[in-house]
C-alpha cells in the first residue's frame, strides 16, 4: 500500500497527523499557516502530515471529500506561502492520493529539527510576526513565552556560534560582492515584436481606412515581418489587443533570452569555520526588485525541435525557491548538513538572473540569513551585486 494512502486510511489524529475535510484555498491561508506552524513545532520525531479530504464522524469513522485537481497546481503555492511567512524555512510536499476512488490530498512536512518555527512577517491582525503554535494530541495551542524559552534553551545547548559561518560568492577567497554585466532588454523578443506592432498601429491610425493607408500598411508589414508572413487587415483596436497580449505570447522566448542567452548564473558558498557540522541548514535571501532586474522563479523551458519543453522534475526540484514581489525578491534553499572546514555550494542549481542596462552603475544589497538546527542564532549578513555595462 502506498505510504501516504496508508497514513490517510489507518492513522488517527495525533500530534503529528491532522485531518481536514476541505482544501484550504485562498480563504483558508491563515488556517494553513497556523496548522503548518503547529505541526512543525509538535514534540515528535520525523515527518508530519495534513490529510485533506478526510475527516471523522462522531463515531470515529472516516469520511472522504473530493479535493479538486487544481488545488495541486500551486494556486495558491503552498510551499511559497510557507517560505514567505514562516521561519526558519519548512519543507512541504503536497501530493494527490486516491482513497477508495476519491482524490484526496496529503501535505508531508519534512522532519522539523530547527524549532521553534514562527511567523516571519504579519499575515493578518490575528496572525502576526512572532506568533507560534504547537499541536498537542488533536489540539492546536498558541505558544507563550515559557514554551518558546524552553525551545530556545534546548536549541542553545550544544549549539554552534553564527560567528563561525561565512557566506559569500565563490573564488580564491570568499567574496562579499560580485559584478553583474547588464544587457540591452530592448532586444527581448516581446520588445522587438511590440516595436513592430506599434509601427503598424501608427500606420493604421494615420488617416482612417483610405486606400493609400492600406497600401502603406501592406508595405510596412512586408518590411517588418517579411513576405513569408502574409498581410492580414487589422484595425487599430485589433493591434492594441495584440500589444496587450504580447508578453504572454512571447513568454517562453523572453525567458530563453533572459535566463539562457543573457543569463548570469549566481552561486553562493558557505564555509563552516567551527569544529562541529551545522545540522539541517537552510538559507534565505532578500533583495530589491526592479523592472530591469529579472530573476527566474523556476527553470525556463528548454528549446527542442522548434518548441519549448518543460525541464525534468529533478531539474525543477533542484532550483531554489523564488518568490517575486513588486518591491522584493525572496529566495530560499535547503542545504542540509554543512561539514566543518570545507566551503560548499549552496544552490544545487545556480540562481538565474538578467539585468537591463538601466541599472548599469547601481548596486543591490542582498540580505541573507542562514538557519541550522544547532545554530544558536541565524547567521546573518549582507552581500552586494554591482551592475556594470557589458562590453561590445
Amino acid at each position: 500500500m502506498d505510504r501516504l494512502l496508508k497514513i490517510a486510511r489507518s492513522a488517527t489524529p495525533e500530534s503529528s497527523i491532522q485531518f481536514r475535510r476541505h482544501a484550504y484555498g485562498n480563504e483558508g491561508i491563515r488556517s494553513f499557516l497556523r496548522d503548518v506552524l503547529a505541526l512543525a513545532n509538535a514534540s515528535v520525531e520525523g515527518n508530519r502530515y495534513i490529510v485533506m479530504g478526510v475527516d471523522l464522524d462522531e463515531k470515529g469513522r472516516k469520511r472522504t471529500q473530493q479535493i479538486p485537481t487544481e488545488d495541486f497546481s500551486g494556486k495558491p503555492s503552498y510551499q511559497s506561502l510557507a517560505n514567505e511567512f514562516i521561519e526558519p524555512p519548512v519543507r512541504i510536499r503536497y501530493k494527490p492520493v486516491s482513497f477508495d476512488g476519491t482524490q484526496i490530498g496529503v501535505f508531508e512536512i519534512g522532519d522539523c529539527q530547527d524549532r521553534p518555527y514562527m511567523m516571519r512577517v504579519d499575515y493578518s491582525e490575528t496572525l502576526r510576526r512572532g506568533d507560534a503554535y504547537k499541536r498537542v494530541n488533536n489540539a492546536v495551542i498558541k505558544m507563550g513565552r515559557r514554551q518558546l524559552m524552553e525551545l530556545f534553551e534546548d536549541k542553545f545547548r550544544d549549539s554552534v556560534s553564527a560567528g563561525d559561518i561565512e557566506v559569500g560568492f565563490p573564488g580564491e577567497i570568499i567574496h562579499k560582492d560580485r559584478a553583474i554585466p547588464t544587457c540591452d532588454l530592448s532586444k527581448m523578443p516581446s520588445a522587438l515584436a511590440s516595436n513592430k506592432l506599434e509601427e503598424m498601429l501608427n500606420v493604421r491610425s494615420m488617416s482612417g481606412n483610405s486606400g493609400s493607408t492600406t497600401m502603406v500598411a501592406r508595405l510596412t508589414h512586408a518590411r517588418l515581418f517579411g513576405t513569408a508572413d502574409p498581410y492580414v487587415e487589422r484595425s487599430p483596436e485589433d493591434i492594441m489587443v495584440e500589444l496587450n497580449q504580447i508578453r504572454s505570447k512571447y513568454r517562453d522566448e523572453d525567458n530563453h533570452f533572459l535566463f539562457h542567452e543573457y543569463a548570469e548564473r549566481l552561486q553562493l558558498i558557505v564555509y563552516n569555520q567551527g569544529e562541529e557540522p551545522i545540522i539541517d541548514a537552510s538559507l534565505s535571501l532578500a533583495l530589491p526588485n526592479h523592472n530591469s532586474f529579472y530573476v527566474a522563479d523556476r527553470l525556463p523551458k528548454r528549446p527542442t525541435n522548434n518548441r519549448f519543453v518543460e525541464r525534468t522534475p529533478d531539474e525543477i526540484a533542484n532550483y531554489p525557491t523564488v518568490m517575486l514581489k513588486d518591491d522584493a525578491v525572496n529566495i530560499t534553499a535547503k542545504i542540509g548538513d554543512i561539514p566543518p572546514g570545507e566551503p560548499i555550494e549552496i544552490f544545487l542549481s545556480p540562481l538565474l538572473l538578467c539585468v537591463g542596462d538601466e541599472l548599469s552603475g547601481r548596486r543591490f544589497g542582498i540580505r541573507y540569513a542562514l538557519h541550522g538546527q544547532n545554530l544558536r542564532a541565524p547567521a546573518k549578513g549582507q552581500l552586494k551585486l554591482r551592475f556594470t555595462q557589458a562590453r561590445g
